[in-house]
């Protein structure tokens, strides 16, 4: 069992189970934009992209932080345990492109800072997505949590770690759950469309840009009012540790799973919290995580508006 944590989210956090993809030359963006979900061919250096790379069935199997280093070089930052897999596939499909892509991890260090070390860090908040260069480091602004500023800090493994009290990994992992923007891992991998995780209520989705695999399903989703499944922050008083890929049950139906945890982490206050995908005819009923035991799991207000409800 994990210890809960109870430091004040404030301060900077080393982020090992994140790994970084290095896609170098000059069709690099070009290549990007024709298999995620966003627009990398208009992206500049003021801005990263949330993004997801898709199955041909519309299935995230990666979900990504991309941002350009230089004209030629981009960086995308995703989930340690998925970054073998996704580099192999992304990479059969370079074909004659000018691109290459290879694990720039060992290149790289990362931390999350939140709180009061953003602002010291970036001299003050931004939007989420918002990107700039400190020195030779990269700062991307990210979605709040707990009503703190966040963000993604990325340098040359060389360089010191950003300015700021230490933050432990466990609760800078707490405040990627209360910010509602789940990171896909392996135990998740291919059982979402991005509205399942609402990508396209928080930046993950561009419905303008060219094609890209499984883009008929994900504009099928949304144009046609298939989506059945949502998204939800919710919270499991246990003292038991609540894995990704865990099934999510109605309390009156413990035999046909409604939901599936996507993130969890420690709570300060005791507990677990959650990103669980939860079709959205559940939503409005008791609804328990497993069934032996079964825990009782409350869903709590999404930290951002939908987009069907901007």
């Amino acid at each position: 069992m994990t210890e809960p944590v109870n430091a004040p989210l404030n301060g900077v956090a080393p982020l090992p189970h994140l790994g970084v993809i290095r896609v170098a030359g000059e069709d690099a963006a070009a290549f990007l934009h024709g298999q995620l979900t966003q627009d990398f061919a208009l992206l500049g250096m003021q801005q990263a992209r949330l993004a997801a790379f898709l199955s041909a069935k519309g299935r995230m199997q990666a979900s990504f932080i991309g941002f350009r280093r230089n004209p030629t070089e981009l960086l995308l930052v995703c989930s340690r345990d998925l970054l073998a897999p996704t580099l192999a596939r992304l990479s059969m499909f370079v074909l004659r492109a000018k691109a290459r892509l290879s694990d720039a991890s060992a290149d790289h260090a990362l931390y999350g800072l939140a709180g009061d070390a953003v602002p010291a860090a970036a001299g003050g908040a931004q939007p989420a997505w918002t990107r700039a260069d400190v020195g030779a480091a990269t700062l991307v602004h990210l979605y709040p949590a707990a009503g703190q500023p966040r963000a993604l800090w990325l340098a040359p493994a060389t360089d010191p770690a950003p300015a700021g009290p230490a933050l432990s990994t466990a609760l800078w992992l707490w405040s990627e759950v209360r910010s509602g923007v789940a990171t896909l891992s392996a135990p998740v991998a291919q059982a979402f469309v991005p509205q399942m995780l609402n990508y396209e209520s928080v930046g993950g989705v561009n419905f303008q840009k060219g094609c890209y695999p499984g883009q008929e399903v994900v504009a099928r989703s949304q144009f046609r009012g298939t989506l059945k499944r949502r998204a939800y922050v919710a919270h499991a008083t246990t003292d038991v540790d609540i894995a990704a890929g865990t099934e999510v049950f109605a309390a009156a139906d413990p035999t046909q799973p409604c939901g599936t945890v996507v993130q969890a982490a420690r709570a300060p206050g005791g507990g677990v919290d959650a990103i669980v995908s939860l079709q959205t005819s559940a939503a409005q009923q008791p609804l328990q995580v497993g069934t032996a035991p079964a825990v009782p799991l409350t869903l709590e207000p999404l930290p951002y508006p939908l987009l069907e409800d901007i």
